[in-house]
């Protein structure tokens, strides 16, 4: 058993987009503005991840903390004005959003150019069309984290336990597509699936990402498999620090003794969404200098 080491690659693909940003040169610096709703302490803790690691790779990091109960009209008119910042080159708005705000209506405000988190229907839709753009960190990272610890994925059957926008639907998107790191059959369960052990135990590949702590157990899996945990989950424990510890989908002590490969919970898939946020974020520069420089 090996396993993907999500802290390792992470750190590589970090130092990946701090090379490159310092090839841009004296006064070419990406933007990334991150939009936060509210107080929610988790968002804060990830919010703040996200601006140290942009300082880290040479990324201008914009916090813009708005109050939690804002105006839906104001916080799109907000996020149409960064749509239209030439200075602005990636927005993300950190999920959740407080209840009276309508998150799909949020998101679509956002300019699809931008959008390095990759939840508008434009990028959702240019993934489908087999044309991404800025595919969803965590479907990113997760096809990287991958593809750099050599895991063959054209051919394999590859089962994903979840269906959401995050993760579920973008990652079947992501592995279907024709190219390096993806060409797989894949196969989607979701809580309304009849037998998802008999579909786990067909697959090379089993990704889940349900949000129930240990739901993916031995019996489960078949030998070799390669197992991505996406699952953070907390459990209470008297004997921790914090009366509580993190957890994944999957019960990785007897599910590793089966797998040829797993993600830990935590070191795992986490670190990498962040470091594709990154990649992202150049990638949208990029793409915006170039289309400015041709308009020229």
């Amino acid at each position: 058993m090996q396993i993907l080491d999500g802290k390792k690659i992470a750190s590589e693909v970090k130092e990946e987009v701090k090379r490159e940003v310092e090839r841009l040169g004296e006064g070419a610096r990406p933007c990334l503005t991150l939009v936060q709703v509210g107080d929610d302490p988790a968002s804060t803790v990830y919010v703040r991840s996200k601006v140290k690691m942009s300082d880290y790779c040479g990324i201008e990091s914009r916090h813009l903390h708005l109050p939690e109960n804002i105006a839906e009209e104001k916080l799109l008119g907000t996020l149409r004005e960064l749509g239209e910042d030439p200075g602005v080159h990636g927005i993300l708005l950190q999920l959740p959003v407080p209840a009276h705000i309508d998150q799909d209506r949020a998101l679509l405000t956002i300019n699809p150019e931008k959008d390095v988190d990759g939840f508008h229907p434009v990028s959702m839709g240019l993934l489908a069309a087999g044309k991404p753009r800025f595919v969803p960190c965590t479907p990113l990272g997760i096809r990287e984290l991958l593809l750099r610890h050599d895991v063959e994925i054209s051919g394999k059957h590859v089962v994903v336990v979840g269906r959401s926008i995050v993760v579920g639907k973008p990652l079947a998107l992501l592995m279907m597509l024709k190219g390096e790191g993806a060409n797989a059959t894949v196969t989607v369960c979701h809580s309304r699936t009849p037998d998802i052990p008999a579909l786990t135990r067909s697959a090379d590949i089993v990704v889940t990402a349900m949000g129930r702590p240990k739901f993916l157990t031995a019996d489960m899996v078949s030998e070799g498999s390669v197992i991505v945990d996406v699952g953070i989950n907390r459990v209470e424990d008297k004997t921790a620090k914090k009366g509580y510890r993190l957890v994944g989908d999957v019960d990785f002590d007897a599910v590793a003794e089966k797998a040829a490969f797993i993600t830990p919970v935590p070191g795992g898939v986490g670190p990498m969404t962040v470091a594709m946020l990154m990649a992202n974020t150049l990638k949208a520069y990029s793409l915006q200098v170039v289309a400015s420089n041709a308009a020229r």
